[in-house]
Formats: C-alpha cells, structure tokens, sequence
C-alpha cells in the first residue's frame, strides 16, 4: 500500500526520508470517539512499495464529531514512533503486509 503523495509530510529519522499522513476525514469509530487516530508511515525515497507503518496515536481525531479537544500530531511525535516501529522490527523497505504500532496506552472511548 503506497501512500498518496498529496497531502503528506516529510520527516527525516536517523538520516533516513519518510512521508507520513493522517486521514482527513475521520473513520466513523474515529468521529465518536471510539477508537484513536491513526496515521500512515512509509520511506520517502524508494522507488519500490515498501511496508507501511500503521501507528495507533492515542488521541481522538482532530475533526471528530462529539467535540473532544486533541492535541495536533508533531513531527517529534512521528519521528518516536518511527524509532519505535524500527526497534520493533519494522523495515520500510521490505515487501509485506501493513506494520501495526499501538501507542494508544491511555486512550479512552467516548461512550
């Protein structure tokens, strides 16, 4: 799965490129507040399809519905997660399913 490159933003981790985005338009667990945001990493630079990093923030989206205030996603914070995923074994540029990162310690649903 490559990510649209619209839209996206870059960060650079350990020297190494990567873009990253979150979706626009929350999911509908997202927009009540069921489950936390999501967003999508994948290596910059390769000119093959890589794995993509799937990263569980631990916040509810920014646009959800039920008014829940969240704090904006940081560079700083794509960049721990990254670290995170490659101690954890993730590789960018190996062909393969969606890598999955959950840092949603703490997040609770809206009910």
């Amino acid at each position: 799965m490559a990510l649209n490159r619209k839209g996206s933003r870059r960060v650079t981790v350990d020297g190494i490129e990567y873009r990253w985005r979150i979706r626009r338009k929350p999911s509908y667990m997202q927009g009540l507040c069921w489950t936390p945001l999501t967003y999508a990493v994948e290596a910059a630079s390769g000119n093959q399809p890589g794995t993509t990093l799937i990263v569980n923030s631990g916040q509810a989206h920014p646009s959800n519905w039920v008014g829940v205030e969240t704090e904006p996603i940081r560079p700083a914070h794509v960049a721990a997660s990254i670290r995170e995923a490659r101690d954890q074994g993730w590789d960018p540029t190996r062909v393969g399913s969606p890598f999955q990162l959950d840092r949603s310690a703490g997040f609770i649903a809206q009910s």
